[in-house]
């Protein structure tokens, strides 16, 4: 099984939205086995408007990028600057209204720049 060696392959090789957390769970096990940065450099090409819920993927990779970049050390990539990939709207990872409490909380900071609400763990792969 050959999985995306970066974001813009999973931006790429995504058809849907469960297509699109497919592609990005195999990229960060793939980023956690190799810990290149630049896996990450290269711009993904918009999904907004070409799969459902396109602008929170959009701004998933960016806070992808930007969080793991931080790990790593080293500077985000240029194209996650700016607020193309930040959504309008808040957007939780769980659809109830009881864990929004506790996604504001726990949500990496990458995430919460681009209005995105996950679990602290959102890029924890077992």
């Amino acid at each position: 099984m050959r999985r995306p060696g970066s974001l813009a392959e999973v931006a790429r090789w995504t058809g849907s939205r469960g297509e699109f957390f497919a592609h990005l769970w195999d990229f960060l096990d793939q980023f956690n086995i190799e810990r290149r940065s630049e896996m990450l450099v290269e711009e993904p090409p918009p999904l907004a408007g070409n799969i459902g819920e396109g602008d929170v993927a959009d701004a998933y990779l960016a806070a992808v990028a930007v969080a793991l970049s931080r790990s790593a050390g080293v500077a985000p990539p240029a194209w996650t600057r700016g607020t193309g990939r930040t959504l309008k709207s808040p957007w939780f990872a769980h659809r109830g209204g009881g864990l929004r409490a506790t996604l504001i909380l726990e949500s990496p900071a990458a995430f919460r720049e681009r209005n995105l609400f996950v679990s602290e763990n959102a890029l924890s792969r077992v």
